[in-house]
């Protein structure tokens, strides 16, 4: 293990490195990198460049996030989720509005997935409520599905 830390360089391709495998919030990165950098200031004009070549985006990292969660998760989960990794409030509640639209049917979808009997008691019903609101989805969604999922039951 090196005992001194990365030259600009060094850490320029460190940074590179973790890019390439996949996209990264500034805040993220940041954490990633502090530990390697010569000083704080050094990691802030590294972070400020990869912006400035457009190697480094916020907005490509919330979109990338915003879609992988979307296949299992409600847009309060996104939101939750975008929160937690830095991501500026008003960036994070556009990419979870965006989300929100699809809701339902994909709130339908994890229960037919999940749960392929109908619900058949308060309990179960109750039971899949809670899963879905651990998810993220709202009330009004999960009633919703919950509705819908008992009408195709009884056709």
């Amino acid at each position: 293990m090196k005992d001194r830390p990365d030259s600009a360089q060094e850490l320029g391709a460190r940074a590179l490195r973790l890019l390439a495998r996949r996209e990264h919030s500034r805040a993220e990165l940041a954490r990633k990198l502090a530990p390697h950098a010569e000083s704080r200031e050094a990691l802030e004009r590294l972070l400020d460049a990869l912006v400035a070549k457009k190697q480094l985006s916020e907005e490509r990292y919330v979109e990338q996030r915003a879609h992988a969660l979307a296949r299992k998760y409600g847009a309060g989960r996104i939101l939750q989720d975008l929160r937690a990794k830095g991501i500026r409030e008003e960036t994070a509640a556009r990419a979870a509005a965006l989300a929100a639209p699809g809701d339902l049917e994909r709130a339908r979808a994890i229960l037919a997935r999940k749960y392929r009997i109908p619900a058949d008691s308060r309990e179960a019903r109750a039971k899949r409520a809670r899963f879905l609101l651990g998810r993220g989805f709202s009330h009004d969604v999960v009633r919703r599905a919950l509705d819908l999922a008992s009408e195709e039951s009884t056709e």
